[in-house]
């Protein structure tokens, strides 16, 4: 089975991020309902990893190094933290042992209706920064390709690629 097809609770929110319930993932992504997120954002040599998204909801598009819930795990909810590392080894074949350091950057307030697909996004998202030295290893099941970017070039409101940026990156780089 796809990671996509899996059955997965997320965090429902209200807008100072506190849990008011949880729902399935597809339901949320459909109705637009207020949910917790993370974005992760992985520094290699002074360069940021961008992924060029290969995703039910703003298939295409470019994001930092990828995003992704909390999830459910029987009734427990899982840390920024363990949803970190999960992401990072299904999408980019990482462990916790690449990870050089991870910092908690903040969070945004967004809402989001992809033009391409019956999902939006509505969410706090949070923006998780990494440093690693050895060069991840993308999974192309979630990603078309990705980029290695100068942080001064992804702030360049002239940079090309900002057109082509998921709704929630632009806000997150404000966090950086």
């Amino acid at each position: 089975m796809h990671y996509y097809d899996l059955k997965q609770d997320l965090a429902l929110v209200d807008k100072k991020d506190n849990i008011v319930g949880r729902i399935d993932k597809w339901e949320a992504h459909k109705k637009g309902l207020l949910h917790r997120a993370f974005t992760i954002a992985l520094i290699y040599k002074d360069q940021i990893v961008l992924q060029h998204r290969r995703h039910p909801v703003f298939d295409g598009y470019y994001d930092l190094t990828c995003s992704s819930h909390p999830v459910y795990i029987g009734d427990i909810l899982q840390t920024f933290e363990q949803g970190f590392y999960t992401t990072l080894k299904r999408e980019w074949n990482l462990d916790e042992g690449n990870i050089q350091k991870m910092e908690d950057k903040g969070s945004v307030y967004y809402q989001a209706k992809d033009p391409n697909s019956i999902y939006g996004e509505h969410e706090i998202c949070h923006l998780l920064v990494g440093e690693i030295s050895l060069f991840p290893s993308p999974n192309y099941e979630f990603a078309y390709g990705f980029s290695l970017v100068s942080k001064k070039s992804l702030l360049d409101k002239k940079n090309p690629l900002r057109g082509s940026f998921a709704p929630w990156v632009p806000l997150l780089l404000d966090l950086l």
